[in-house]
């Protein structure tokens, strides 16, 4: 799993730890952990955290009895006995065509940030990239001149994604910059010259869609949302989608397909002559 999976784990159960620990007002046992207990944490839970929020905490703490059990420090898993909730059926958010280009177009300095800025959208909205995908990329997992790159995504599987000509010209104005068109060190990097972090990424595209003050504010996994949508929207399979974001289960890439299906009835409400015409009787 990566860093950022086994960090966001150990936070799950050091929660759960502390939160047995308000309950019992005593040092607790880890054995002394039953369903019952752990149905009024997840209900605590309920009331603050999103239902897949709850059903990933969840999943770690099932995780982490199979193993106690595994190692015979308790006899059964008392998570197991915990359906997992049913996560809200909400479709992804994405930025329409105008409003994606106006952000990707906002750093327009020749500045070495400004050009680090530009090819950081472009890269996120032209290859569909997670952000600690973005943030993992070397200099030399890029083929500038056919235009794909080397990804390593979760689970560490490996895959090749097209790479936009506009993506291809903003990295290259940037590497010239930097003076770096080669070599194997970060593709991104901070204002200390190091590898750029989730969070700077993040800030990144805060601080220009402040710039432009097109739309609220948004995570830099909406590009990701958009390029998948937009994808989807110009014909493209949905195999194919599945590939380019590295998704393990098409089901994961299938709700994309709502997205469109909306889009497609937007479409026909507004064209169709008859579509707004009321039943008579």
């Amino acid at each position: 799993m990566s860093p950022h999976t086994l960090a966001a784990y150990r936070l799950d159960l050091e929660q759960l730890a502390a939160f047995v620990a308000r309950e019992s007002g005593t040092p607790t046992r880890v054995g002394d952990v039953d369903h019952l207990l752990l149905r009024r944490y997840l209900a605590q839970l309920g009331k603050r955290d999103k239902k897949s929020t709850v059903g990933r905490k969840l999943a770690a703490i099932r995780s982490f009895f199979r193993y106690l059990v595994r190692q015979a420090v308790v006899e059964k898993n008392p998570a197991e006995l915990i359906a997992t909730p049913k996560k809200e059926n909400r479709l992804p958010f994405h930025l329409d065509i105008d409003q994606v280009t106006t952000l990707v177009e906002a750093p327009r300095d020749a500045e070495r940030y400004a050009l680090r800025d530009r090819a950081i959208l472009e890269m996120l909205y032209s290859c569909g990239l997670r952000v600690s995908e973005l943030t993992g990329l070397a200099i030399g997992d890029l083929d500038l001149t056919g235009g794909m790159v080397r990804v390593l995504g979760k689970g560490n599987k490996e895959r090749i994604v097209p790479v936009g000509s506009r993506a291809v010209e903003a990295i290259r104005k940037y590497l010239q910059g930097r003076g770096e068109l080669g070599g194997s060190g970060p593709l991104f990097l901070n204002t200390r010259g190091q590898r750029i972090n989730r969070r700077s990424v993040a800030r990144i595209v805060d601080a220009h869609v402040l710039r432009i003050a097109a739309f609220k504010r948004i995570s830099p996994h909406i590009l990701r949302h958009t390029f998948a949508t937009h994808m989807l929207e110009g014909g493209a399979d949905l195999r194919a989608i599945q590939e380019l974001l590295g998704h393990a289960s098409l089901s994961t890439t299938q709700r994309y397909t709502h997205v469109g299906i909306d889009r497609l009835m937007e479409v026909y409400d507004k064209a169709h002559p008859k579509a707004h015409t009321k039943k008579e009787g």
